[in-house]
């Protein structure tokens, strides 16, 4: 086929034969308020000092055999996955960036063609980046297992042995053994998201697994199986590479992408195959979809409780309360959740926290901007947090990671004044640029011409304060950006 996209990626690994192909989509809406349209639930650090997508990318390279990660992130998500695979000196195989998200299919439909041009005996192991697995060693050798399961041409998927009627997952049903082994059947069908009455019967019944959203795939097969079954997929994302956008560090898919159906790979071929199988596995896996399933997760007290961060309870049971900076009192609560953050709080009985999306898409219909962005917003050069605004003024912390540049930009209804408190500043004003350094400031007129950038080996950090009759994000002429943002 010679994609032109596949000739500018960086070489396949020698000796590979499993490409991790991770998967970072997410709206943010499931653990919000900590998580958001613009930072999702991959990017927090829940169980370590390593965010969900790192543990992620981290947990594959356990795996005999593997390439380097395959990644796939929306266009908005591209610099915070390259900051995070930076932070754990993990060079991708490439990212790639959806102008639009369209569910696992496509996105799959991508991979296994870029991949099947570099390897044609490739096998896709596809994860989501947003994932909690207890037992790595468990998942190292299901992994295994499945491998020779995709490698014999099945498409294969991963299926959780259920602990309880659950009515967040998915489910399998199984069918009969593939060559006489019990533990690797054939799929017999999917079933989505069950009432509780519903989950209750498929976990009696003993013929349904959870839907990991794990699947081992051979590109070839699954190319084939996606051109029977979901043609629109595959023909959609060819355009889309044809007309892709090469960098050395990313690939921007065409928008001819957003003409594939919304569809996931479950949908779009396994229920319309005889040659997908299931591996069952035992691995303390979550897919962490709730603040209850987060909860789950994590070990409570002996009243139930998992608190997290500056909280006191006093009679307070089987409720989960996180704080983020500020103290949390908790008094006399029962079956609840609480979450605060800097700039929002979520209370919320826990039977009712399944309406959490719907309540997101109020908020956010209501034009509050905590819907989808935090008060910390990163940037690909560093971050900024508004610390304090009023009428015509607006105060901000910036960070400036080493290296990290500002566009050359100016402003037509707002002059700025920078102060230094940390790190070493190169600060370009008009036709003058100088360094400042710690306790030091300048000010820059409305209407000049401005850049700012960290020439040194430690963060930058700096007060700003804005003055003027409009201080939104939008009066911002770049003429300049080292991230490709004109």
């Amino acid at each position: 086929m010679n994609l032109p996209v596949a000739s500018q990626l960086r070489c396949a690994d020698p000796g590979a034969n499993v490409y991790p192909v991770i998967l970072c989509g997410g709206s943010g809406r499931r653990l919000w308020p900590m998580s958001r349209q613009a930072y999702p639930k991959q990017f927090l650090r829940l169980y370590s000092g390593q965010s969900l997508l790192q543990e992620t990318v981290l947990r594959a390279r356990k795996l005999m055999g593997s390439a380097r990660p395959f990644m796939l992130c929306s266009e908005a998500h591209k610099f915070l996955v390259a900051d995070h695979l930076k932070e754990i000196d993990v060079e991708p195989l490439t990212i790639v960036c959806e102008p639009a998200s369209r569910n696992t299919a496509p996105a799959l439909a991508v991979a296994a063609l870029i991949l099947r041009e570099i390897d044609p005996e490739a096998i896709i192991l596809a994860m989501p980046s947003d994932h909690r697995i207890a037992d790595e060693d468990d998942f190292v050798r299901t992994i295994a297992n499945a491998t020779s399961v995709a490698e014999d041409g099945w498409l294969t998927t991963l299926g959780i042995t259920p602990t309880a009627s659950e009515t967040g997952y998915g489910y399998i049903r199984v069918g009969g053994p593939v060559d006489g082994n019990y533990s690797i059947r054939r799929v017999a069908r999917f079933e989505e998201k069950p009432n509780k009455a519903r989950a209750e019967k498929l976990l009696e019944g003993g013929e349904h697994l959870w839907n990991s959203g794990i699947f081992l795939f051979p590109v070839g097969k699954l190319l084939d199986e996606m051109r029977r079954t979901a043609p629109e997929v595959v023909d959609a994302c060819l355009d889309a590479l044809a007309k892709a956008t090469c960098t050395q560090d990313y690939v921007m898919l065409d928008r001819a992408y957003a003409r594939s159906p919304d569809i996931s790979v479950d949908h779009a071929v396994l229920e319309h195959t005889e040659g997908a199988a299931v591996v069952k596995a035992d691995m303390g896996w979550s897919d962490i979809g709730s603040w209850h399933a987060l909860r789950e997760t994590q070990g409570a007290d002996a009243d139930g409780n998992v608190v997290d961060g500056n909280v006191i309870v006093d009679d307070v049971s089987n409720s989960y309360i996180k704080a983020n900076g500020r103290l949390v009192a908790a008094i006399g609560l029962r079956d609840v959740v609480v979450v605060d953050t800097d700039d929002a709080v979520l209370v919320s009985s826990a039977d009712h926290i399944g309406r959490l999306g719907a309540m997101v898409s109020r908020i956010n219909a209501a034009g509050f901007p905590e819907a989808s962005q935090h008060s910390l917003v990163h940037r690909p050069w560093g971050s900024y947090q508004t610390i304090d605004d009023g009428t015509r003024y607006q105060v901000k912390h910036i960070f400036v990671k080493p290296g990290g540049r500002l566009s050359l930009q100016m402003h037509h209804h707002r002059a700025e004044h920078w102060v230094v408190v940390g790190g070493t500043a190169r600060v370009t004003c008009g036709d003058e640029t100088r360094l400042l350094r710690e306790n030091e400031s300048l000010h820059i007129p409305m209407g000049t011409t401005h850049r700012l950038d960290n020439p040194g080996k430690i963060p930058l950090h700096l007060i700003e304060v804005q003055v003027g009759p409009y201080l939104g994000e939008d009066d911002i002429v770049r003429f300049e950006d080292t991230y490709g943002r004109i």
